[in-house]
Formats: structure tokens, sequence, C-alpha cells
């Protein structure tokens, strides 16, 4: 089921995501609701703070054009964690948090990830490329780090600034 985004300044946002203790239906059910929701605003990856459920879930879907097989993957993660990270990287990046704003974060080039998946066996996924990207950022989420916090404060004053006017556009449009 498609669920509302949480928009920045939404202080669930900043709160720092609960383990998964069990994985059950419910758990289930929300990897379901953020495959959906991401698909439908056509996001790259979504975690469940940014629907305003502060569990340690994360979603991530790698078109085809970005992997080397040429077909789309998609990841659910229970408990993801980055175990290993190597080089640096800039990369554009968004959120669907804060619609409207993209810029250069600094970023691993490379990261190990493990965690969950929906039926509960470990997973171990060496990514690079835009895979890697998208784990970190969504790993932040759970942390409650934004991609903003990345960069300098004057940049996160600029990209507020024009995030803050595509709000006012989308209010208006309305």
């Amino acid at each position: 089921m498609v669920k509302k985004i949480l928009k920045y300044p939404d202080p669930l946002l900043r709160k720092r995501s609960e383990p998964v203790d069990r994985i059950d239906d419910s758990v289930r059910a929300l990897l379901a609701d953020l495959v959906d929701t991401m698909r439908q605003v056509g996001g790259v990856g979504l975690s469940a703070p940014q629907i305003g459920v502060t569990k340690r879930v994360i979603v991530v879907e790698i078109p085809a054009d970005e992997t080397e097989d040429k077909k789309p993957r998609l990841f659910k993660l229970v408990n993801p964690e980055i175990v290993d990270s190597r080089g640096t990287v800039k990369f554009e990046e968004g959120c669907l948090s804060i619609p409207g704003v993209k810029t250069n974060v600094k970023r691993s080039e490379s990261v190990v990830v493990c965690g969950l998946d929906e039926e509960g066996r470990e997973v171990r996924i060496e990514a690079k490329g835009l895979l890697s990207i998208a784990l970190q950022h969504e790993i932040d989420h759970l942390n409650g780090v934004l991609f903003i916090d990345r960069v300098s404060s004057i940049k996160r004053e600029f990209l507020l600034k024009k995030y803050r006017k595509y709000m006012q556009s989308q209010e208006h449009a309305l």
C-alpha cells in the first residue's frame, strides 16, 4: 500500500530507528508498503522512518541500466549495517523527504552491508556504484541523518532555502 512520505523538517526523520526484534507479517507488510511507495514516486530507495515508522527497515531498487546483468535488483533489508567501506566518491543525491533539491555528497565508494531479508535469513551485500550510494543514504535515514547533513553548513543553508521555495511552489500549484 502506498504511504505518505514525511517531508523535512518532520521530527521523525531525525529519530534513530529501533532494531526489529523478529520478522513477522507486520514487517513483511512494512517492506511491501516501502516498495509500493518507492515505486509510486520513482525513487531508488526508501526507509521506514520516511513513512513514519521508526524501525530499521529499508528497500533499494537499482534500475536495469545500473546493474552489470542489466536486470533490475530489489533489496529488502531488515536491521542493515555497514560492516566495511572503502574509497571515497562524490555522487549527486536527492531525497524523497527533501524534494526539489540535489547536491553532490561524499560517500564511500564501496560498502559491505549485512542484514536480514524478509524471511529472516542473513544477507551480505558487496556494493559499489549506485547500490553503494543508495544503501548508505537509506541506512543514514535509520540513524536520523539526512543527505544535507553531509555537506557544509553554507551549502546546507542554500539547499534548505531552495527546498523551501520548491515546497511553496508546490503549495501554489495545488
